[in-house]
């Protein structure tokens, strides 16, 4: 029986019997899914370290770090750069938003929160793929192999091998555990299609035959082709790998902690003089937490659902993409609200949905001046979405309809037909600003679709374009393309590279500045958001028609994309904590974490050790946070989400029961120039009121108001 025991304590959880070891040879082996050679660095916690690259709690506050020779940044100056960015976009750094009081590198340990340790990268590849897949090992100094612990921390959204540092990386450094990492088949890796320049496993540029993050699969002959009609153009591995990666997230996690447990047997493992190394450290008696954010937290999720081998104790996630199997047995019900028959939607529809409607709704009466950064999406710009939606009959009204009168209709389709709470409505805005929804929209058309560039799906493409010519096509620059591993999250627009509209009235445009040919307007390619939304719902999102040909043939792979990424609400019985915020506006909580918590409780019943904690005014990106209008109304989600951390940390070491779920009723600071209190930020209470309680009750998923 697999026992779990840290430091001196005495109390211990017993779990079920491992089988990682059965059939296994007791002596340490390369695993047969890492292909080449592995790199290894040392890393002295002063100069450099795993967790800051050298920069320390305060250099995550201060200017980005800079390349000596911009064109040819070092592979530790690209790392640097990485580590500051992939920290900065998940993690609010602004004074008072809790940066060095309730988290950051600094809080709970010496000084500025470095970290000595070894550092162990490789790319690794699952069976029936050949796309490269970057795994990584930090094995902080403090890793204490009697008490051996591991964390997973699988990339947020689709950022590189470094995605996680700040949020599962940053708490299972200090907790002296090893950290194992993944790009899980997204990541930085991007293609010059013009060059056939792309990035080596450190971030450094190659037009040579060698192992790379990602190139297009397509002959010298179809590159060349392709770019003399489309030229500038680029290719992106979430996008354009043909591997449909989310369907293998949760194997990568699964393949990360076994290079993780190679890792640390060929560091402690006991070595017979022949050559050989016996295991010492095994799954059995290594604490292992199953965790991340988002994207990667989604991907943990999967990968407890698919632990055959007992190698997941536990899972902490925060805010996880899941896209749940759909269970019409079972309804949510907020307060006295009416009950919600239609969740468990796929990212993809309701993403394209809102990239369709978002731009019009941004002009409801109830939000246009009140929501934050609002005044990024041109007034001009969300008055011709809702011209062109109500000219294509989309938006209803009587013949005098004003603008007001479309937006308003369009903000009750986004809350009534496709399950948007109100509460996510105030930052829906800034998200449409930030090209969220747009972006997701064409990346994973393309990775569910397993399209390749060359398709161009719906008419869109990669590039960069220039601000200062109608934002038409232009050549990346040598000095962005360099800096691309630091500066990408992996979804275009991104590091200079944007979304071109490649069938825009005139020649092809940035989306955001593109005219639809059917409307010979500036409405944000509206065209080819419906023809992304007509893919998600597999029917014509103007007629209701059947789709033909092509378009058919790509809807209906999508569709079989979307079923091989549904997740089964099945973790084995594992402690789990979910916490997400009621405001997320990116991955809305109807069609995620609410029905994800449904199904297992209807899946695994009274063996559930799932528990659920619904966040009051927190939201997706806390990065945000340091805006006016946003920080004065949210609290960091980050700061639950190590506390989610820490409660399965205690259940799998103390024993400790998991608290049941709840709403956990946050309260916003009021003004950005209040700090942060823990009086803003009530803790997960062991004993919630009856009235916080989130439950099953029956066929109706009960959630406090």
């Amino acid at each position: 029986m697999k026992r779990i025991m840290m430091g001196t304590l005495i109390g211990v959880t017993v779990f079920t019997s491992s089988v990682w070891a059965k059939g296994n040879s007791p002596f340490n082996a390369l695993p047969e899914f890492i292909q080449g050679d592995i790199a290894q660095t040392t890393y002295d916690g002063i100069t450099d370290d795993l967790l800051t690259a050298g920069l320390g709690a305060s250099g995550f506050v201060g200017s980005a770090p800079v390349f000596n020779e911009p064109l040819a940044p070092t592979p530790a100056e690209l790392r640097r750069l990485a580590i500051y960015n992939n920290y900065r976009a998940l993690v609010d750094t602004a004074p008072g938003g809790g940066y060095g009081t309730f988290f950051g590198p600094s809080v709970g340990a010496t000084g500025e929160g470095r970290i000595a340790g070894e550092e162990y990268l490789a790319f690794m590849t699952v069976p029936g793929s050949n796309v490269p897949i970057t795994v990584m090992a930090q094995v902080p100094e403090s890793f204490d192999p009697r008490n051996a612990c591991m964390v997973t921390a699988p990339s947020s959204g689709s950022r590189g091998i470094y995605g996680a540092i700040g949020t599962a990386g940053e708490w299972g450094l200090k907790k002296g555990c090893a950290v194992v990492y993944t790009d899980k088949g997204t990541g930085t890796g991007s293609h010059n299609l013009e060059t056939n320049t792309a990035q080596r496993m450190d971030g450094t540029l190659t037009g040579a035959d060698e192992a790379v993050q990602f190139r297009a699969d397509l002959s010298d002959t179809a590159r060349s082709d392709f770019s003399a009609v489309w030229p500038d153009r680029f290719a992106f591995k979430h996008a354009h790998s043909k591997a449909n990666p989310e369907a293998d997230w949760g194997r990568y996690v699964l393949q990360s902690i076994e290079f993780g447990f190679y890792v640390l047997n060929e560091k402690f493992g006991r070595e017979l003089g022949n050559g050989k190394t016996l295991i010492t450290i095994k799954p059995k008696k290594t604490l292992v937490i199953a965790s991340s954010v988002s994207n990667g937290g989604g991907s943990s999720v999967r990968a407890a659902e698919q632990d055959t081998k007992g190698l997941i104790d536990g899972v902490a996630v925060s805010e996880p993409n899941v896209n749940p199997v759909v269970d019409t047995g079972f309804t949510i019900v907020q307060g006295t609200g009416t009950a919600i028959t239609e969740h468990s939607r796929s990212l993809f529809e309701y993403t394209t949905a809102l990239a369709v409607y978002q731009g019009c709704a941004n002009q409801a009466p109830a939000i246009r001046d009140d929501a934050p950064l609002n005044f990024l999406n041109t007034p001009a710009v969300r008055d011709n979405i809702c011209n062109s939606l109500a000219s294509k009959g989309l938006l209803s009204g009587a013949a005098s309809a004003t603008i007001d009168d479309y937006a308003i209709e369009a903000q009750r389709i986004l809350n009534e037909d496709f399950g948007i709470q109100p509460e996510q409505n105030l930052l829906a805005p800034v998200h449409f600003a930030s090209k969220v929804a747009q972006s997701i929209s064409m990346t994973y058309a393309n990775a569910y679709g397993r399209a390749g560039v060359e398709d161009r799906v719906c008419g869109l493409s990669f590039a960069a374009t220039d601000k200062d010519n109608a934002y038409a096509v232009r050549p990346l620059t040598p000095t962005e393309e360099a800096a691309a591993f630091a500066t990408s999250n992996g979804i275009p627009p991104t590091a200079g590279v944007d979304i071109v509209y490649d069938d825009a009235e005139g020649e092809p445009t940035a989306l955001p500045a593109s005219v639809s040919p059917s409307s010979s307007q500036m409405d944000y390619g509206l065209d080819a958001l419906l023809c992304l939304h007509s893919l998600a719902l597999g029917r014509d999102a103007i007629t209701g028609d059947a789709l033909t040909g092509t378009d058919a043939a790509l809807a209906d792979a999508i569709f079989e994309g979307i079923e091989d990424i549904r997740a089964t609400g099945n973790l084995r019985g594992k402690p789990a904590v979910f916490v997400t915020g009621r405001a997320d506006a990116i991955l809305p909580i109807n069609h995620t974490s609410r029905p994800y918590f449904g199904l297992n409780q209807r899946v695994e019943g009274a063996d559930s050790e799932l528990r659920y904690y619904e966040v009051l005014n927190a939201h997706h990106l806390d990065i945000l946070n340091q805006f006016n209008g946003i920080g004065s109304r949210y609290v960091p989600l980050h700061h639950y989400y190590f506390q989610a951390l820490d409660l399965v940390w205690e259940r799998l070491t103390n024993g400790t029961p998991l608290p049941p779920s709840q709403v956990v009723r946050a309260v916003a600071r009021g003004d950005m120039a209040t700090p942060l209190a823990q009086s803003n930020l009530p803790a997960v209470a062991a004993q919630p009121a009856g009235a916080d309680r989130i439950r099953l009750v029956g066929n109706e998923l009960r959630i406090p108001e």
